[in-house]
């Protein structure tokens, strides 16, 4: 309640001056139920309680209206009107609208990946092909190979969607494979005014690449022959190639506008998806005035299984977003292909990077003078960075240029250097960077390194300018590398937990395939993402836990299509459950960046397992009355869990059954709290649910966090049929740590039940802080 008080008061003394020009979009929650008999249906209801708040002379306009996830409408409107239509009886909530970001390394622009799977679990439900995976993203541009039907049968018959025509995405557009596209944009023009149709479509037609890169992730057809620019070379396809799509356009040049979200989490779940699949995110605030936990709470209610991005804010902690229990947060993990591209420097060293270059290129056996940007006079900041307009012709002019990463996108800081008569860029990683190497299909000869061969480069650079004699280096392109060892790595911008909202529920949940990845890419956008590259390619290659995301949505649908009966819970937990910690080295993955041994908070319960998840022995499943209990157990009012839930809640019993990390998840995560105590405990009740081998005995083995102790009871589950289910206890008990007031001490380890062919395994991570 405290929030929404200082919402309100905030919004009081802006009451005052406050005019039509201080407007903003609001998300309204209101009492569906409540509706009078006098209005023929709910949109006429909402136009009559928004009028009675506006002076007579403003026109009634709603921006969107919802009914499918979410209860209520969106409208612009100033500080003191929202506050009024606060007051009104039938109002739940009045929800102030965030703006989203796609969730790719590239700052402005974007893109994604390539996958395989195995071939068990693509048989088993005929790749997907009665599935609909609905991609809410930047569009998709239909055209590409990847969205072809050949060979699909018809459209599944519970499909109620359509394709939105305009003049540009016309009635051909959609086929068997792409059975729906629509567009959302009332939001981002309520704050934006009329977007500009010269640099962007007003229909579901990607004009940034991001969103037909994700769809062709999640449910791309097979392609072949696939590659960006020579590189990456190979047969391209998603994780369930048969599987249906629709396109849900949300994101515009400006970002992704919560009112235009919930649209389309409303259409969606009215259409008929199966699976949502969301790359994007914003700033983690309570579940209740989150339009993508909201939203996404509906469609799980509905069955329909959603995945999201993490987030691109790592490798620091606290980075994670997209939350919510009953989303699948995905990490990014790197897979075992690289791109080498190293820096020969004139002292002889070879210093390595990644990266992708087939335009003009440097003349091979020859050295270019090489300069630190930062070091070109003028304002030393601007330049270091390569910002527009920042480096000085005469000091970059036929010379490799060093460029320190950020404020501007990667691939811009190349078109800087190109502009000022550069030959060439090394992509400097800084310290919070690490040691993570991200490619971009550039416009000039680049590669990017990490921040300790940065620092050498520079160190280089130095000492040649203080024994008056010039630094050369050259960039020596090695193309594709594949069975690179070790992988899979948590990729260093993939962002981390703990939890910031709920620290009891371990986030991410698992991590997939999100660095460098190859899918399919618009028609009139280069590969570069920026406006000035005239390169077409049919895929590229980029980064991001956007690309992640889908993987783990074209896998939900495969198994959703082997198990129609599994809840959104049970896919989840099948994920969790069967995912691995170990790379190819056969040791626990590192971080990529800083190398060392990578934990629960980076990789969740670790990287997905397509074969294993198909079949995971036992599901920990959750119901939305758990979910109901789980938010009552967050201290949340009854208010705060109607809006999110569109149920009045009891939460009497749900006060007395325990705790909040008594959710019936797949992870464990106990917080402690020290003020002074010596011995601390907790306790877990769990529920499993047998989706393996009737007459099934399951034995319990317990690796604590170190420096705690967990008994789990019983030791052994013994099952008599599939589909029963059998209840355990876990109890953890904690000794007091010397820690500095306000530091927290994390420990992980896990609990597995296996009956000799399954292994069920559950990470539990043990947090104790120190109060300030």
């Amino acid at each position: 309640m405290g929030f929404f008080l200082f919402f309100f008061l905030s919004l009081l003394s802006l009451a005052s001056s406050a005019s039509r020009v201080d407007q903003k979009t609001f998300i309204v929650r209101v009492q569906n139920e409540a509706k009078p008999s006098v209005f023929t249906n709910h949109k006429h209801w909402y136009e009559s309680s928004l009028s009675s708040v506006l002076s007579p002379s403003t026109p009634t306009q709603l921006l969107h209206v919802y009914d499918s996830v979410f209860h209520g409408f969106s409208a612009k409107l100033s500080p003191t009107e929202a506050l009024k239509l606060q007051t009104l009886p039938h109002v739940i909530a009045v929800i102030p609208e965030q703006v989203r970001h796609l969730q790719t390394t590239r700052s402005p622009l974007f893109l994604g990946l390539k996958t395989t799977d195995s071939a068990g679990l693509l048989k088993e439900s005929d790749f997907g092909s009665d599935l609909v995976i609905g991609v809410i993203d930047t569009g998709i541009w239909p055209e590409r190979q990847s969205f072809n039907d050949r060979n699909l049968g018809p459209i599944p018959s519970k499909w109620k969607g359509q394709c939105v025509t305009t003049n540009d995405f016309g009635s051909n557009s959609c086929n068997k494979k792409l059975i729906g596209a629509r567009y959302f944009c009332s939001g981002y023009e309520a704050s934006n005014g009329k977007m500009n149709e010269t640099s962007e479509f007003r229909s579901p037609r990607d004009s940034d690449g991001h969103g037909t890169h994700t769809a062709s992730i999640a449910a791309g057809r097979y392609v072949f022959p696939a590659s960006t620019l020579g590189y990456a070379k190979g047969v391209a396809a998603g994780m369930a190639p048969k599987a249906r799509l629709a396109a849900y356009k949300v994101c515009w040049n400006a970002g992704c506008y919560d009112s235009d979200i919930l649209a389309a989490f409303d259409s969606a779940v009215a259409d008929g998806v199966d699976v949502i699949s969301l790359s994007v995110g914003g700033a983690v605030v309570p579940y209740y005035l989150d339009a993508i936990a909201i939203g996404a709470y509906g469609a799980a209610e509905k069955g329909i299984f959603v995945s999201a991005s993490a987030g691109n804010g790592g490798p620091g902690g606290l980075t994670v977003t997209n939350v919510a229990p009953w989303v699948a947060t995905v990490g990014a993990g790197t897979i075992d292909r690289d791109f080498p591209a190293d820096v020969k420097l004139g002292n002889g060293k070879v210093v390595t990077g990644a990266g992708v270059y087939n335009g003009r290129g440097l003349s091979p056996g020859r050295m270019y003078p090489l300069v630190y940007a930062g070091s070109g006079g003028g304002d030393g900041y601007s330049s270091s960075l390569c910002l527009e307009g920042s480096l000085d012709p005469d000091f970059v002019k036929g010379k490799i240029v060093l460029c320190d990463r950020g404020i501007n996108s990667r691939a811009a800081k190349g078109e800087v250097v190109k502009k000022a008569g550069g030959v060439g860029m090394i992509l400097a990683n800084g310290v919070f960077d690490g040691e993570g190497l991200v490619v971009d299909c550039h416009v000039l000869p680049a590669t990017a390194v990490g921040a300790s061969n940065a620092d050498e480069i520079r160190q280089y650079i130095d000492s040649a300018s203080k024994s008056k004699s010039s630094a050369t280096a050259t960039i020596l392109f090695k193309g594709t590398r594949l069975g690179v060892r070790p992988a899979p790595v948590v990729a260093s911008f993939s962002a981390r937990g703990p939890n910031p909202e709920t620290p009891e529920i371990l986030k991410p949940d698992v991590i997939a395939p999100g660095l460098n990845i190859l899918a399919a890419w618009p028609d009139k956008v280069g590969p570069a993402g920026i406006p000035s590259d005239n390169r077409r390619t049919e895929f590229n290659i980029l980064s991001g836990t956007s690309m992640a995301c889908p993987h783990v949505s074209g896998l939900a649908a495969l198994l959703k299509a082997a198990h129609p009966d599994w809840s959104p819970a049970a896919i989840k937990s099948a994920l969790m459950t069967t995912a691995y910690t170990v790379d190819n080295r056969g040791e626990t993955m590192v971080d990529e960046s800083n190398g060392n041994t990578s934990t629960v908070l980076d990789f969740g319960s670790g990287h997905v397992h397509p074969t294993k998840a198909m079949n995971p022995g036992l599901v920990y499943d959750i119901t939305p009355m758990d979910y109901v209990e789980f938010l009552c157990n967050s201290n949340y009012t009854i208010n705060n869990i109607q809006v999110i839930t569109r149920r009045n809640a009891d939460c009497s019993g749900a006060k007395r059954a325990g705790h909040v990390g008594n959710l019936n998840y797949p992870s464990f995560s106990a917080v402690f709290q020290q003020y002074g105590k010596h011995a601390m405990s907790t306790h877990f009740i769990r529920q499993v649910t047998n989706v393996g081998d009737p007459n099934s005995v399951y034995k319990v083995t317990v690796r604590p966090p170190s420096g705690t102790l967990v008994t789990v009871e019983p030791k052994q589950l013994v099952f008599r049929r599939v589909g029963q289910k059998l209840n355990f206890l876990v109890r953890v008990e904690a000794t007091a740590v010397k820690l500095a007031p306000g530091s927290t001490n994390m420990k992980s380890g896990s609990i597995v039940w296996t009956d000799g062919k399954h292994n069920v395994t559950s990470p539990i991570v043990v947090t104790t802080q120190q109060p300030l």
